[in-house]
């Protein structure tokens, strides 16, 4: 047993290299990739679980006093971001292609499950990143609206969007709710140790729903290499880009400048899978699949800019 939770310590310590072994499994083991992707949804539920009993309710919900600041920034995110996308997209006359859609659809969705343990690999505080995942996926099938309104002639299929979001908030309270349970449970008061132990599950989990993200990249590389250097420019561009300004931008005024720059490039576009017609979803496989490769590079290749807060 003190070899597994070595192992696990040392996950923690080179978690950055075990999220690349994962995104490299996802490409190499393909077969594996499509055989997880319909279990998606429960590993994802894992890891919020795993997530929410790694920080716990006191670190999170003691917070929660001043509620304007997580409801602030789910806004900012989810709301704002989208219409001055729309905006511009609009104004440069590219607002019916597919890459703009799914830009458009990335930036209103909620943070991704696996924000927190992210932040943690950047070595911060990884509440004020649930509490924008909480908040930004609970308040998700309001802020979708107006972007679904302004987007209507582009995307059919708002009805499923929202009945998808309700899913998901549901998914969302119950996984949060046992994983509070269970920390207040079974580990109210952890060591240095055991939340390095924690941290390690919690890298583990992340490497392995990578392989079933990555299930799209095949099918991609089939088309030639052409596309797949398109969509990774895209991709690339978005998430990076978007993690950068804000990052800059906030980098003065508040202490969670790195928690805000990394939700705002990383989304649970993955969301619109369940919701959108099957014609709509082909047109966005392309994006998802490449879209996991600058998330899960997020902690190796923007680790210096996070040490500079």
């Amino acid at each position: 047993m003190s070899t597994i939770w070595r192992a696990l310590e040392i996950c923690a310590r080179h978690g950055r290299l075990v999220l690349v072994a994962g995104l490299i499994a996802g490409i190499s083991l393909p077969d594996l990739a499509q055989a997880m992707r319909p279990h998606l949804p429960w590993m994802v539920a894992v890891l919020l679980f795993f997530s929410a009993f790694r920080i716990g309710p006191s670190e999170t919900l003691g917070q929660l006093t001043r509620l304007w600041r997580p409801l602030r920034d789910v806004v900012a995110l989810q709301l704002l971001m989208p219409v001055l996308g729309f905006a511009v997209f609009t104004l440069a006359g590219v607002i019916d292609t597919v890459p703009a859609l799914a830009v458009m659809l990335m930036l209103s969705a909620p943070s991704i499950t696996g924000a927190p343990n992210f932040v943690v690999l950047a070595g911060k505080d990884p509440a004020p990143a649930m509490q924008i995942l909480i908040f930004g996926t609970a308040l998700f099938p309001l802020t979708v609206l107006p972007v679904l309104w302004l987007m209507q002639g582009a995307m059919p299929g708002a009805a499923d969007v929202l009945a998808a979001a309700g899913r998901l908030v549901l998914v969302v309270a119950l996984a949060v709710a046992l994983g509070f349970g269970a920390r207040v449970l079974l580990l109210p008061r952890p060591d240095a140790t055991q939340t390095r132990q924690l941290d390690g599950v919690g890298v583990i989990l992340l490497a392995i729903i990578v392989i079933g993200l990555m299930a799209g990249v095949a099918p991609l590389i089939a088309t030639g290499w052409q596309a797949v250097g398109f969509w990774l420019a895209v991709v690339f561009a978005a998430n990076f880009g978007l993690q950068l300004a804000v990052f800059l931008a906030l980098r003065a005024r508040t202490s969670q400048e790195v928690a805000l720059s990394i939700i705002a490039g990383n989304r649970n576009v993955a969301l619109f899978l369940v919701a959108l017609p099957a014609a709509t979803v082909d047109a966005l496989l392309p994006f998802i699949a490449c879209y996991q490769f600058p998330m899960y590079l997020t902690p190796l290749l923007l680790g210096w800019l996070h040490k500079r807060s």
